[in-house]
């Protein structure tokens, strides 16, 4: 008898165990009044061909039943998803793939409706829905090229003019990894004209010099075209620096704070000519976007008056340190000496965007002059002008020195289109500006 109770006891509890289940889902599907929570991604108004429309519905109470998404497009309705879901999850994510072609392109409005599991009232508590406007855009921009000729030197600037069939969200010319930004000019009747500066880089010889103008609309659509163009390649020195104890103990106080406190006075050195150097040529790309659209400057540009040239433009460095090599850089501009202090002029019209510190250049002013040109002055023992000031061609920005990694009291006079730095002599050449810029503005 006793053993008789003592095994039923188990079956029993196990019974209740289920009845008290199955009385708290039933009390859940009863008592669950909040419907399902629908997001829809994204909330942008213009779409493309290759937007996918994300659909988040969550439900935490009862679990969704189903899911519908039509389009309404004017007075047609397009059905998309509809799924159910007998078993009841707490989350779904449907895409909506516009590039298979349901909807057309124009206003669209996208519609949702979720229903969960409960029956609180009648499943009238559990139903939600919610909308979001489109505009479907699927054709990428028309690029038209306007200028036909482009002869470019190996570290040399140019300027290319084109037209596209709607304003862009984004366009320039594209080589490699590198983007030369476009900036819009005019826009009239469906006529969008961009000029954009850019570059022959001089670690790009002719052979992989392969830029393209590229256009991205705000639907995502996106558009490529070549151009003809005609390249000179160019041979730069190469040099040797031979570097002293001497020297690199009187470069190192200056960096103390940008550098390692570890390691010998030679590696710390390395660290300030190669990983510090990466750095500030990296901030002269991202000065570069603070860029009036338009051009500031006008005719050449003013070289630093009775000076010499010293180290050139894209001269190949290797450091010497005791008889061995330590280290390999490029010279991205132009050392120009003349006396002690000199004064140095604002090469062009332009905006003051830099006037401060700035790693291996020492104390440096950048200029911009507009359409991503800007010009560099480094190394300067003081600066006379401060961020946001307007200056005009032969304004004295400061005076050369010895600040950063310089040997001696000179200017390192830098040209960069979008960051990039180029040949300063071609911007000095009145009949090179009037053949390969100014030509192509009328």
């Amino acid at each position: 008898m006793n053993k008789e109770k003592k095994s039923s006891f188990p079956a029993v509890l196990s019974a209740i165990i289920i009845l008290l289940a199955l009385g708290a889902g039933g009390f859940l599907l009863l008592k669950d009044t909040n419907p399902p929570v629908i997001t829809i991604s994204p909330d942008t108004a213009n779409v493309g061909k290759g937007t996918e429309i994300h659909i988040a519905v969550k439900d935490t109470g009862s679990g969704l039943k189903s899911v519908t998404i039509v389009a309404s497009q004017g007075d047609k309705t397009i059905p998309l998803i509809q799924k159910d879901y007998p078993g009841g999850v707490s989350e779904v994510d449907e895409v909506v793939v516009l590039a298979k072609g349901e909807v057309s392109e124009g206003e669209f409005t996208l519609h949702v409706s979720a229903q969960d599991a409960s029956l609180y009232p009648f499943g009238e508590a559990g139903l939600s829905s919610a909308t979001m406007m489109y505009e479907y855009d699927a054709t990428p921009p028309r690029i038209y090229v306007q200028s036909h000729t482009n002869n470019l030197n190996q570290g040399g600037s140019a300027l290319m003019v084109y037209s596209l069939s709607e304003v862009a969200e984004t366009t320039g010319i594209q080589l490699g990894e590198r983007f030369f930004p476009a900036y819009l000019q005019s826009s009239t009747n469906g006529n969008n004209l961009y000029y954009c500066m850019f570059a022959m880089p001089w670690d790009t010889p002719p052979a992989e010099f392969k830029p393209v103008i590229v256009a991205n609309d705000k639907a995502g659509n996106s558009a490529q075209r070549a151009f003809n163009h005609h390249t000179n390649a160019r041979n730069f020195r190469r040099d040797k620096i031979r570097l002293s104890d001497s020297f690199i103990d009187k470069t190192l106080p200056e960096f103390h704070s940008l550098i390692p406190q570890e390691g010998s006075p030679i590696d710390k050195y390395i660290y300030i000519n190669n990983t510090l150097r990466k750095q500030n040529r990296a901030k002269l790309v991202e000065l570069s976007r603070n860029t009036a659209p338009t051009m500031l400057w006008s005719g050449p540009f003013q070289r630093l008056p009775n000076a010499a040239n010293r180290a050139r433009y894209a001269d190949s460095r290797d450091y010497m340190y005791k008889g061995k090599k330590v280290d390999f850089q490029t010279h991205l501009g132009l050392d120009l000496a003349s006396i002690k202090h000199a004064p140095v002029p604002a090469g062009n019209n332009g905006t003051i965007v830099f006037a401060d510190f700035l790693g291996i250049y020492g104390n440096v002013v950048v200029i911009d002059h507009g359409l991503g040109l800007q010009s560099l002055y480094a190394h300067l023992s003081s600066i006379t002008v401060n961020t946001g000031d307007a200056v005009n061609k032969g304004d004295i920005v400061g005076h050369t020195g010895t600040t950063g990694l310089a040997g001696g009291d000179h200017l390192h006079y830098g040209v960069t289109v979008a960051g990039i730095p180029v040949q300063p002599i071609e911007w000095w050449d009145n009949r090179w500006i009037e053949h390969n810029i100014t030509s192509k503005l009328n």
